[in-house]
């Protein structure tokens, strides 16, 4: 039985990244691996993100225009933690809106140009 799904992404800086997801988005660093790292876990609210440094895949050139998603959390308040995000000048590509598939969302790009949806029902 599947009790949980963790994205894998990658970076090429490990501890840049950690740093991100640490000061901006709240998370915890849960360990890294070798020195210098080469993979990382943080967690936030019991949930996990892993890098593994290496190069990203090709860049898709429409990816921001098509607003390709690289992830999709959902949370309980989206005000709240848009609020959080925007005090700690963290860079949204879409603003805090209802959408019409009955969620209220935000969009981040993160410090390696990930997309990452944040919602929560309405």
């Amino acid at each position: 039985m599947i009790r949980q799904i963790v994205p894998l992404f990658f970076t090429t800086d490990i501890p840049g990244t950690l740093s991100y997801y640490k000061d901006k988005l709240g998370f915890e660093c849960l360990g890294t691996w070798q020195d210098p790292p080469v993979y990382a876990i943080v967690s936030r609210d019991q949930h996990a993100i892993h890098f593994r440094c290496a190069p990203p895949p090709t860049a898709n050139p429409d990816k921001y225009d098509d607003e390709l998603l690289d992830a999709y959390l959902h949370v309980e308040d989206a005000d709240a933690l848009y609020a959080e995000y925007a005090a700690k000048g963290v860079e949204f590509t879409r603003g805090l809106a209802n959408m019409p598939w009955r969620s209220r969302e935000f969009v981040v790009k993160d410090c390696d140009g990930r997309l990452l949806a944040f919602g929560a029902n309405v």
